[in-house]
């Protein structure tokens, strides 16, 4: 397979038509290899530099195309006995995914969820901190700078975005990764095509440069991951 350019297949998850017991199933093994291989951790940790960096007594934190609200679950634990209160708000854009992280989080008075296009977020209102984990690659570079240019002046604090290196390895590695540790068909072929879809750090960069009066950071993380950390630049 050829890595010099990001693949156009199509995911099964980006199907339509798909049915939501598909998708739950998908979304287990999707979680549970984030927290194997410590996708999760990434943004966790990522979290609580910005926190640190701009303590308050709350905040507001948006996940944008958050699943079945995983990782929004996993945010509300992590800062459980802090102190600190949230308000953590996934934005989807398909009704039945929606409903599975309605039903998936009904214990976590913190989190709710809303039908939205990361497109088009012109009525949402501002947040801290916006998470992008895993979505970014299901979209097509003019589509990812529209986007990133909008979360960038949603989130006072900062964005969080954490997605897939393209690489052989990481074809190869999530290949031996998934016979054992991925039991969904649909789970097993997207996550081979998301590695397809995923970027490099040049072309990530090249997207930074298109956004004024922000600071970025991109960091390689392990297993095959990019962390791209966004500030609003200060006034002088």
């Amino acid at each position: 397979m050829d890595f010099s350019n990001r693949s156009l297949v199509e995911e099964y998850l980006d199907d339509p038509n798909l049915e939501k017991e598909s998708f739950r199933k998908a979304y287990l093994d999707i979680n549970r290899c984030n927290t194997l291989l410590g996708g999760t951790a990434i943004t966790l940790k990522a979290i609580k530099d910005l926190i640190e960096c701009h303590p308050k007594k709350s905040y507001t934190i948006y996940d944008m195309g958050c699943g079945d609200g995983h990782l929004l679950r996993e945010v509300a634990k992590k800062f459980k006995n802090t102190g600190i209160t949230l308000n953590l708000v996934g934005f989807d854009l398909r009704d039945d995914v929606i409903q599975l992280a309605r039903d998936s989080s009904q214990s976590y008075q913190s989190i709710s969820f809303k039908k939205a296009d990361i497109l088009s977020l012109d009525e949402v209102p501002d947040c801290d901190i916006l998470l992008c984990t895993l979505t970014m690659h299901h979209f097509e570079e003019k589509e990812i700078l529209k986007f990133i240019e909008i979360f960038s002046e949603l989130a006072k604090v900062g964005v969080i975005i954490n997605d897939l290196q393209r690489s052989k390895s990481a074809y190869f590695l999530f290949h031996v990764f998934s016979l054992f540790f991925i039991k969904s068909t649909i789970a097993k072929r997207d996550g081979l095509i998301s590695i397809s879809k995923g970027f490099r750090k040049l072309e990530l960069k090249r997207m930074a440069d298109n956004l004024k009066n922000v600071h970025h950071t991109i960091t390689w993380k392990w297993a095959f991951r990019y962390l791209w950390v966004m500030k609003p630049m200060q006034p002088n």
